[in-house]
């Protein structure tokens, strides 16, 4: 890996560690595109973490606060706080950016506490403002992108990854699904595959700047068809895609740009 600097190099192991599908996809990148992807991404993997690192729910909400006020520092524009990922955070993300993303720190509070999502739309908003509003503040940080077309791609991919994390959440205490019987996943999955197969109708809609962003997606379209004909597969934890056709699928999309 080329030389990007200590905070970026930093960025860069704590993603390998913590998110290695995004890893993987922002290595496929041009190195260009890397400089912002590794920050936005490293601030997503110190995020999504952080309610699960105590069981003290005020501590959680604490460590999330901290992300929350590094937000408002870059939205503001001024001096921002020195810190290994929010510092090459900030160069790279303008006060819609920081917004996209404090939006994610709110949904995470999800995370926190035991109940389980209120209806359809609470675990749908829950998705747009994780996986989705990720993938917008990245695209956006690249170059000119249709929002809900990003918006689209990020629910199906956001939806792929909550289906391939049940049994862990589930071991975890949490409550992710609203309804576990086969139709129930069928339906989420078959939700999430519309939107993806939409989202990539409509590529054009994305400079070819910013599709680096979109390659997060690169396998959410085969774990959501598997999860529409197989729902037992969620529960079992068979999701998880094959070694090399996902390295294979990866490089066919960061070659041709068809995300």
């Amino acid at each position: 890996m080329p030389d990007l600097g200590q905070d970026l190099t930093g960025c860069a192991e704590l993603l390998r560690r913590g998110d290695p599908d995004r890893f993987r996809a922002a290595m496929a990148a041009p190195v260009t595109a890397r400089r912002v992807l590794f920050p936005i991404y490293a601030f997503n993997v110190e995020v999504s973490r952080a309610p699960w690192m105590t069981q003290e729910a005020l501590i959680a909400e604490m460590r999330l606060q901290w992300w929350r006020d590094a937000l408002e520092e870059i939205a503001a524009g001024g001096k921002v706080r020195r810190h290994e990922v929010v510092t090459p955070l900030a160069d790279v993300l303008d006060a819609q950016g920081a917004k996209l993303l404090d939006d994610l720190i709110v949904a995470r509070g999800w995370d926190i506490y035991r109940e389980p999502f209120e209806d359809d739309a609470h675990l749908t908003r829950y998705l747009e403002q994780t996986s989705g509003n990720l993938m917008l503040a990245a695209g956006r940080a690249l170059g000119e992108v249709d929002e809900d077309v990003v918006l689209d791609a990020g629910y199906g991919t956001g939806v792929a990854a909550w289906l391939r994390a049940i049994p862990a959440l589930e071991q975890a205490g949490r409550i992710p699904l609203l309804d576990g019987r086969p139709e129930g996943i069928r339906a989420l999955a078959e939700d999430g595959l519309r939107r993806l197969t939409a989202a990539r109708s409509q590529r054009h809609k994305i400079d070819a700047e910013a599709r680096p962003a979109m390659l997060a997606a690169w396998q959410a379209g085969g774990i959501l068809r598997r999860a529409a004909a197989h729902p037992a597969l969620v529960v079992n934890g068979g999701l998880e895609p094959r070694p090399i056709r996902s390295a294979l699928g990866l490089l066919m999309r960061s070659t041709t740009g068809r995300w």
